[in-house]
C-alpha cells in the first residue's frame, strides 16, 4: 500500500530543500508525493476572497502562476534526473488560506505525513521558523508534520530526540508515526527528560515505563538533564550528540509558542539544521 505524504510549496530554496529531503526519507517506499501551492494573501485573506474572485484577472493571474511553479517543480525534478519508479506525483493548486487548505487536502487525499519548509520567500532572519510553518505545526490537528531547514542535511535520520516531562499519559496511537519512522530508518530514540526534581513521581514512573513498552520493538534509551530550562536542554542535547531529528507530541497550542519564541532558540536558529516532527494529542 502506497503513503501518501504532502509537500507544501511556496516555490523557495527552503521548500525545494524540504521536497528532495522528503524523497530522501521515503527513498524506499512506494508513495504518492501531493505538491501544494496554496495562492492567497495570508495576511489578509477576508481581502484576497474579495479580490480574487474565479475568473476575474487577479485570481486568473494567480492561479496560473502558481501552475507554473508547480509544472517548475516536476522540471527541476526531471532536470536532477529523479527516477525513483516508486514514486508518484501530482501538483495541487489551491485558492485559500494556506493551513485550511493543508487540512483539507489531508481529509480529501487521506495524507498520512506533512513535510514542509521552516522558512519561505518572506524568511526573516531573526526568526527560526516562519509564520505559516508555526500555523501549521500548532493548528494541523489531523495530520503529523515535520519542518525541515534549509540546512537540514539529507540523510535517513538514526537518532530521533523525544523531550519528555513523563508527566502526562500518552497513548500508544499517538506515537504511531514516530515508531513508525523509526523503524523505517533504523532509527534509535532517544528520550530527554529535563528534571526540575531529583526523583521522578509515581504517575511519572508510571508514563515511563509505558513508553518502555510502547518502543519494545525500537533501540531506545532514556537521558535526564538536571535543573536546565527545556529549550536548553533540547539544544544541548541535540547538538552534543549531533542528533538528526527531534520530535514533539504538541498537546497544547501555548507549549509550541513558549519553544519556537524562546530567545536562545532564535540564537541557533541560523545554524539549526535539525528538522522537527510534530505529533499531536489525539483527545484535542
Amino acid at each position: 500500500m502506497k503513503r501518501k505524504i504532502l509537500l507544501p510549496t511556496d516555490f523557495s530554496k527552503n521548500a525545494w530543500h524540504a521536497i528532495t529531503y522528503a524523497l530522501e526519507l521515503y527513498k524506499k517506499e512506494p508513495v504518492d508525493f501531493y505538491i501544494l501551492n496554496v495562492f492567497s494573501d495570508r495576511v489578509d485573506i477576508l481581502s484576497s476572497l474579495i479580490k480574487m474572485e474565479p475568473g476575474g484577472e487577479m485570481y486568473e493571474t494567480a492561479k496560473l502562476d502558481s501552475e507554473n511553479g508547480l509544472a517548475k517543480v516536476l522540471d527541476m525534478l526531471t532536470f536532477r534526473e529523479y527516477d525513483n519508479t516508486k514514486h508518484h506525483f501530482e501538483t495541487i493548486s489551491r485558492f485559500h488560506n494556506v493551513v485550511e487548505a493543508i487540512t483539507d487536502i489531508v481529509e480529501e487525499k487521506d495524507i498520512e505525513m506533512i513535510i514542509m519548509g521552516t522558512k519561505g520567500n518572506t524568511a526573516s532572519r531573526t526568526n527560526v521558523f516562519g509564520g505559516v510553518a508555526i500555523d501549521v505545526m500548532e493548528k494541523v490537528r489531523n495530520c503529523p508534520v515535520i519542518v525541515v531547514p534549509e540546512q537540514a542535511k539529507h540523510n535517513l535520520p538514526k537518532e530521533i530526540v523525544f523531550p519528555t516531562s513523563y508527566k502526562t499519559h500518552v497513548k500508544r496511537r499517538e506515537l504511531k508515526y514516530l515508531i513508525d519512522l523509526a523503524k523505517n530508518c533504523d532509527a534509535s530514540i532517544r528520550f530527554l527528560h529535563a528534571a526540575t526534581e531529583d526523583t521522578l513521581s509515581e504517575k511519572q514512573l508510571s508514563n515511563k515505563a509505558l513508553l518502555q513498552d510502547y518502543f519494545e520493538s525500537v533501540p531506545h534509551t532514556f537521558h535526564t538533564l538536571s535543573h536546565t530550562e527545556i529549550p536548553t536542554a533540547i539544544i544541548c542535547f541535540i547538538e552534543s550528540r549531533d542528533s538528526d531529528m527531534v520530535a514533539f507530541i504538541n498537546k497544547k497550542h501555548a507549549f509550541f509558542g513558549s519553544i519556537l519564541s524562546n530567545p536562545l532558540v532564535k540564537e541557533i536558529g541560523y545554524s539549526s539544521h535539525v528538522p522537527i516532527f510534530v505529533m499531536h494529542d489525539l483527545r484535542n
